[in-house]
């Protein structure tokens, strides 16, 4: 039986989304529409209480959390996880480093609302979670300034990961110009558009590749 993979064009389940493809899973999709109230509706909610994605179903067994969600692809599909135990602690440093930093910030700018009831105080919020992105993603593109995949020269499910962030980076919460503040990240972003997964799962979700 097939996995569902609930997702929201260009939400942090892009990142599950294209591991998903890249193992070449047998899986679906189910498309919510944030903006509508998809995440809240009483039979989203019976499957992810807690009302965000991305969310993988498989024969009533549900599964939360892009790190977790990443983690069980790659332990299904060894191919997309690295094979020496310090290059698998490298792995699981950048998917800590990318959930509990670059989302946290980036949240402080799309959801203000939901670090203080003051609706005055939220585009302060929204400015310093503004810069504190600028400060991290400076720190990731000196990471990947050796080029080619984020650990130890092998394609693996962090780099889906990233290609997340520096979506977002380019999108208009952030407005970043990618290219030219973070070109060693961005040459990861366009090696990323070649692969054919990332070319299905960005035509599926509507979203534009990497120039």
């Amino acid at each position: 039986m097939a996995s569902t993979l609930y997702y929201a064009p260009g939400a942090c389940s892009l990142a599950s989304h294209i591991a998903l493809e890249e193992a070449g899973a047998s899986f679906e999709t189910v498309r919510l529409n944030l903006m509508a109230g998809d995440q809240r509706a009483p039979g989203y909610l019976a499957i992810n209480e807690r009302g965000r994605v991305p969310a993988l179903v498989d024969d009533g067994w549900v599964l939360t959390e892009n790190t977790a969600i990443l983690r069980h692809v790659a332990r299904l599909h060894p191919a997309l996880w690295p094979e020496a135990a310090r290059d698998q602690a490298v792995a699981d440093e950048w998917l800590a480093w990318l959930s509990t930093n670059h989302h946290v910030a980036y949240a402080h700018v799309r959801r203000p609302e939901r670090y203080t009831t003051d609706e005055e105080a939220h585009p302060a919020i929204s400015a310093k979670g503004v810069d504190t992105c600028g400060d991290l993603f400076t720190m990731t593109e000196v990471r990947l300034s050796n080029g080619g995949w984020a650990v130890g020269g092998r394609y693996s499910v962090v780099d889906p990961y990233l290609l997340l962030f520096w979506t977002w980076g380019r999108g208009p919460a952030l407005r970043f110009d990618m290219p030219e503040r973070f070109p060693h990240w961005t040459a990861h972003a366009r090696a990323m558009a070649e692969r054919p997964a990332v070319q299905a799962v960005f035509a599926r979700e509507g979203l534009d590749l990497p120039a």
